[in-house]
């Protein structure tokens, strides 16, 4: 598995690389646009050309986007809807500018109107997304939530139903993440748990619909509905969980991205990588 980590985008979208190298990573999660703003900066011939240069440089792959935390195509809100639309389709064309294969999405929150309401609202968005993208290589994943408020994706199930009910729904893939699949109720840290959770994954979804794994250890208990990242063996997860993970021949080309906290000088990045690769083999630091 080509370990890697979510690095910021600060002072040019190639910056990523930079950091990402500084900690070891195989592999790079970044944002293609602020995550906490609607404004986009028009991505220019430079900027293409400048994060091409370092992919080519730093040998750093595959690189996956995650869209900006402001989006929710699952709200009855048709302006918050329409703009949430509008700059996913934006996101997804700046990774096929910068040859990135994947964009990481939330699949929204029902915000009250019902789950059933709030799917039906994702798979139409998703869909008008798909028809303004015609060809692109760039593939939305959707990601394994929590389950925290009202937000969807908690169930394989509810993914399943958006594979399937999306236009163009071949298009889109999953990406896994430990804390949320956890959080949500699904047993990782035991090696019967994980082969039951695993076994309801491909069932129900089908593991060559997974595409990427966020790699991160949970502040809240199995089931809590909380969305808290700890990082690697300090939380309810620990470390059994990551060794299932990682020694999985099933995942194994698969990219396993961290998205745990980190302070300036990126230290934690560097030592949540270290305890990860101990764990290959079984290992164990």
């Amino acid at each position: 598995m080509r370990l890697g980590a979510h690095e910021s985008i600060a002072g040019g979208l190639h910056k990523a690389f930079e950091r990402a190298r500084s900690v070891g990573c195989d592999a790079l999660q970044i944002f293609v646009k602020s995550n906490r703003s609607w404004a986009v900066k028009p991505l220019t011939e430079k900027d293409i050309a400048l994060f091409k240069a370092m992919a080519e440089e730093t040998g750093i792959h595959p690189v996956v986007a995650h869209t900006s935390y402001l989006l929710n195509l699952g709200t009855l809100d048709e302006a918050l809807w329409a703009r949430s639309r509008d700059t996913l389709i934006v996101e997804l064309e700046r990774c096929e500018a910068l040859d990135v294969p994947y964009l990481v999405l939330h699949p929204g929150s029902h915000m009250g109107a019902g789950e059933e309401v709030g799917l039906q609202r994702i798979a139409q968005g998703l869909g008008e997304v798909h028809a303004a993208t015609p060809g692109f290589r760039a593939q939305i994943l959707l990601e394994t939530t929590a389950g925290q408020g009202t937000n969807l994706g908690y169930t394989f199930e509810q993914l399943a139903w958006l594979l399937e009910h999306t236009p163009q729904g071949e298009r889109l893939g999953v990406c896994f993440d430990t804390c949320h699949v956890f959080a949500a109720g699904y047993e990782l840290r035991t090696p019967e748990g994980y082969a039951v959770t695993m076994g309801a994954f491909d069932r129900i979804i089908g593991l060559e619909r997974l595409h990427a794994l966020h790699l991160n250890d949970s502040k809240y208990d199995l089931g809590t509905r909380k969305d808290r990242h700890e990082h690697i063996g300090q939380g309810f997860l620990g470390l059994e969980a990551f060794r299932l993970v990682l020694n999985d021949p099933r995942l194994a080309h698969l990219p396993g991205l961290l998205e745990t906290p980190k302070s300036a000088d990126l230290h934690e990045d560097r030592e949540n990588l270290a305890v990860l690769r101990s764990l290959v083999g079984g290992g164990c630091s």
